[in-house]
């Protein structure tokens, strides 16, 4: 059921928070008013009467010269109190730079928020080729990335059954792969293999794989993730990538239950 039709204002809200989510994606580099009321498909009077709202709220801000909208300093604010409870990216940081280390390919810490994944660290490895598809800030839907396809597949059965119904969008947006039936074969290979594999789907030629990390209670509410041209990922050295991949989200999921307690 789609609450934003049944709580009064809440449509608004949801619209505010899709704008909010855009321009934190966008950083420090900003981005237009069009380019906003495009991606969050709403019209462009719209999106200005919100951002606008939102600037009065020290929510977002807007520069002088280009009028790029970014970030505010409330959201810094708030973010500081917030990290307090959800950021992990210390007890993480030494892992994902150990994993880049190990395995030369870029290594990635992502969290779930609600229906997307979103980057929080990115170590660079070693091997001179990179692929740019992840880096902080940057969300992909659950399922399209090999982090959130890592983190759906060990979801329960019933909330992974509520994301299909909430997003048949997917293979629009994201290609035929995204499908339904082709998404679930891939999240029972995830399920059976420990990690996830993201054959290309994304940016031909850039490989991922992705190993969930999990809370105290045993949700998966994080993930780390490596990525690479497609060469480094062939077959016969795929199941080192992955072994290592999960030992170092192993030792992540307990460092994370230990300092918790």
């Amino acid at each position: 059921m789609d609450t934003t039709t049944n709580v009064p204002g809440a449509q608004a809200i949801a619209r505010a928070a899709s704008l909010l989510r855009l321009v934190t994606a966008a950083g420090q580099d900003g981005v237009s008013a069009g380019e906003l009321a495009r991606r969050a498909d709403l019209t462009r009077p719209t999106a200005h009467r919100l951002l606008t709202a939102l600037r009065r709220e020290g929510l977002v801000d807007q520069d002088e010269g280009s009028g790029r909208w970014m970030p505010g300093p409330e959201l810094f604010l708030m973010g500081t109190v917030a990290a307090a409870r959800y950021d992990i990216t210390e007890l993480a940081r030494d892992i994902v730079r150990s994993l880049a280390v190990r395995t030369e390919e870029s290594a990635f810490l992502s969290v779930r928020r609600g229906d997307e994944t979103v980057c929080l660290l990115r170590e660079e490895g070693s091997f001179p080729i990179r692929s740019f598809v992840l880096s902080e800030g940057v969300r992909f839907p659950l399922g399209v990335a090999s982090a959130g396809l890592a983190i759906l597949a060990f979801l329960p059965p019933h909330d992974v059954d509520a994301y299909f119904a909430r997003h048949d969008e997917l293979p629009r947006l994201w290609g035929a792969a995204h499908g339904e039936a082709r998404l679930r074969a891939r999240l029972r290979d995830t399920h059976e293999r420990g990690y996830a594999v993201n054959p290309g789907l994304i940016v031909e030629g850039s490989y991922g794989l992705g190993a969930a990390v999990f809370t105290r209670e045993g949700h998966p509410q994080w993930a780390l993730s490596l990525t690479g041209v497609e060469f480094r990922f062939a077959p016969d050295r795929l199941p080192e990538l992955g072994r290592t991949l999960l030992a170092h989200a192993h030792q992540l999921t307990s460092r994370i239950a230990s300092a918790r307690r």
